[in-house]
């Protein structure tokens, strides 16, 4: 087992929220977010690439994404993949480049992203306990070592704890922020 190391703790629990973080900013909030696309993969010159290898998207007004494809042949291979992720965007493609007009979110589609921001933030809570429970077994292999003292394991285990606090506090607060967005309120 690995030896206790608190700074090892605290970047697994900072990864945490840091994912969290990434995971929400994919959520569509009926503003124009770059993010959105970020995980399509196109379908261009014989292999699967990030549409992010392929094309520039930029967000010129709030409510619009813009996809400036590089080479020409691929714009059609590119609309067709933004069509079929299941965003709910319309790509409207003028040759050269892909314009998304990002549509209001109905009542029930803002609940369905804020229930699904909520199940992220719970995949985050879990991640950050996970890595308290690796860091108190840790621990308790280390004073079974006769390496650490109990006084030492004990004190150690109340910083892990503090640590797992801040962490599942800030999970909390970016998803309460992502789904106070989703909502408009």
């Amino acid at each position: 087992m690995a030896k206790y190391d608190k700074a090892d703790l605290e970047r697994r629990m900072k990864g945490a929220v840091e994912s969290l973080r990434h995971d929400l900013s994919g959520l569509r909030t009926g503003r124009a977010n770059t993010a959105l696309l970020e995980p399509i993969t196109v379908e261009v010159y014989g292999s699967h690439m990030p549409i992010t290898q392929v094309a520039t998207i930029s967000a010129p007004e709030p409510r619009l994404l813009s996809v400036q494809v590089w080479d020409k042949s691929n714009v059609g291979p590119v609309e067709k993949a933004i069509r079929s992720a299941g965003l709910g965007l319309n790509p409207i493609n003028d040759g050269n480049n892909i314009r998304l007009p990002i549509p209001d979110l109905t009542e029930e589609r803002r609940k369905e992203l804020a229930k699904l921001a909520h199940q992220y933030a719970e995949k985050a809570r879990i991640a950050i306990r996970n890595v308290r429970r690796d860091g108190m077994d840790a621990l308790k292999t280390d004073e079974n070592k006769k390496e650490i003292s109990e006084d030492e394991r004990k004190r150690a285990e109340t910083d892990v704890q503090k640590l797992t606090d801040e962490q599942i506090r800030a999970a909390d607060e970016v998803a309460a922020q992502k789904e106070k967005e989703i909502l408009g309120k």
